[in-house]
């Protein structure tokens, strides 16, 4: 750990952890959106159908619930560095390996859903892998809007991405789209592995930085296992803590809470650029411009639903004040959508999803709640827990969209469906979450039949 060179000013380099964790997130997202643009040239090209792509996304859903509690002890072993870089080395190669499905003839569509099962499962350990590294780089008064800025990064995504992968697979083909986004991602891994570390051992952290985020409750004594410490890999999580979780009613409001939020996620990562090509008819190289607009909006949104609940917190209000405010305000804005059903105009239809993205950004505080209240000894399978909960929408909407689209023809039904999860998710952080705080285990029960065994032999 570097000692303090600036005279007593705090530093600056958790916001360079907090940037980097952005730009990961956003090419996270932007894998996940490339099914959005390549979804109706795939669908041609491989004879797929609607239901087929619903599938698609589906499987993707499976893959990443799946590998969510994995994931979280993961980390909660091996550390987040080590964890985080392997997990997106591994995603951006199996996104690039879906560049070459084209090529495989009959066996295409059989060898993009493996792939896709398998680009999920390695992402699965990405986002508790930020909430874990944001746990213990930001005193509590900062987390909000730190967690706040890598969640914007699914925005980020779309209004950097979007227009990009719009004119490769309008210039190139759908393939030249996946080869594109695995060799950046690749080339990111590489960069990552050199500039992450834990408070105590990046080299450019000052003392007074270190000692600001530790007496500020950043979680410092969670950060990842040297090689070495036997001792902290001795003290790894039982799974048997995930009951304790799910036996407190504030944890598992938090979990369905996100479950709704991951829905309009879901919705607009995937489903949001088909509805402009389908229903709304507009080609995919025009959708990838006009998406910019909502994208920017919800990334807008998200920074800023961090810094105001990081305003009411320090101006004293409670702490689930400052996280339920943003949440019930953003999910009420993001309702707005159904409003789409009723209007004809292309500009009309767009303001009303931007003022939804904007919305869905502002609420989306999910990450920062885990990181308010997750037990100290088991944050990144919390996080896992938290994932795994919320990305079942991942299974479920795109299944969901599929069907309504398929028996009614018009996606006036799922825009309905979608704004009636943020009308629960209020529900949830207004009637189920209660008092916001970190949850104490009860670690007693946990290894008192170890201590048992122990006593008798």
């Amino acid at each position: 750990m570097g000692a303090n060179q600036s005279g007593g000013h705090i530093g600056k380099t958790r916001y360079f952890i907090v940037f980097m964790l952005f730009i990961v997130g956003a090419v996270n997202y932007a894998d996940r959106a490339i099914f959005s643009i390549a979804g109706p040239a795939m669908m041609k090209s491989l004879d797929m159908g609607v239901y087929g792509l619903g599938f698609l996304m589906s499987t993707f859903g499976w893959a990443y619930v799946i590998g969510q509690l994995p994931g979280g002890w993961l980390l909660d072993r091996f550390g987040a560095k080590r964890v985080y870089i392997g997990s997106l080395f591994f995603w951006s190669v199996f996104t690039g390996l879906m560049g070459f499905s084209g090529y495989m003839g009959a066996a295409a569509a059989a060898t993009i859903f493996v792939l896709v099962f398998l680009l999920s499962l390695a992402e699965s350990p990405s986002f508790p892998a930020n909430g874990r590294i944001v746990a213990s780089w930001f005193p509590t008064k900062e987390r909000g809007t730190a967690s706040a800025i890598f969640n914007a990064a699914q925005y980020f995504a779309l209004v950097l991405f979007m227009p990009v992968m719009g004119w490769i697979t309008h210039k190139f083909g759908w393939q030249a789209v996946f080869l594109f986004m695995g060799v950046l991602g690749i080339a990111l891994a590489y960069y990552m592995s050199r500039v992450i570390y834990s408070p105590k051992d990046h080299p450019k952290i000052t003392q007074a930085e270190y000692d600001y985020i530790a007496s500020g409750g950043a979680l410092v004594e969670v950060c990842p296992p040297s090689d070495n410490n036997q001792k902290q890999s001795e003290g790894s999580p039982k799974f048997g803590y995930v009951k304790q979780l799910l036996a407190s009613r504030m944890m598992v409001g938090i979990f369905i809470g996100q479950y709704c939020i991951t829905t309009l996620t879901w919705f607009f990562t995937t489903w949001f650029p088909i509805y402009l090509v389908q229903g709304r008819h507009l080609s995919v190289l025009k959708v990838g411009f006009i998406s910019v607009l909502p994208a920017i909006c919800g990334c807008v949104g998200g920074i800023l639903g961090g810094v105001f609940s990081d305003y009411l917190l320090r101006h004293r209000c409670s702490l689930s004040v400052a996280r339920k405010t943003p949440i019930v305000m953003g999910m009420l804005l993001a309702m707005s959508m159904v409003a789409c059903n009723y209007v004809n105009s292309i500009s009309l239809v767009v303001f009303f999803l931007s003022l939804a993205f904007f919305g869905k950004g502002f609420g989306a505080l999910g990450w920062a709640v885990v990181s308010d209240t997750a037990p100290r000894e088991i944050v990144g399978l919390t996080g896992g827990v938290f994932n795994l909960v919320g990305n079942m929408a991942g299974i479920v909407t795109p299944l969901v969209i599929a069907y309504i689209l398929k028996t009614t023809g018009s996606f006036n039904g799922a825009l309905v469906f979608v704004g009636l999860t943020a009308a629960l998710a209020i529900c949830c952080y207004l009637f189920v979450v209660g008092d916001i705080t970190r949850l104490e285990l009860r670690v007693d029960e946990m290894r008192g039949g170890l201590a048992a065994d122990s006593d008798k032999a």
